[in-house]
């Protein structure tokens, strides 16, 4: 099924995943940090996802707040 959303409705649903991805970071960060001393795969684990969430927020970012973002290296 393929739903029409006008623009508004997508700006919307572009910032719930945003908010979504980050509490998401949050909880993959905690997991690494709790998990470092005593289960490095575990936390080498959450740490990758913590960088998967890290480049979400930072394109749904500049996407929708373009050019506010310093540029990162």
């Amino acid at each position: 099924m393929t739903d029409v959303v006008d623009s508004d409705e997508l700006l919307r649903r572009m910032q719930r995943a945003r908010t979504c991805a980050r509490q998401e970071e949050r909880t993959w960060r905690a997991r690494s940090e709790t998990l470092r001393s005593t289960d490095p795969e575990a936390a080498r684990d959450a740490a990758v996802r913590t960088l998967a969430y890290e480049t979400v927020i930072t394109v749904l970012d500049e996407v929708l707040t373009p050019g506010r973002h310093p540029e990162r290296t």
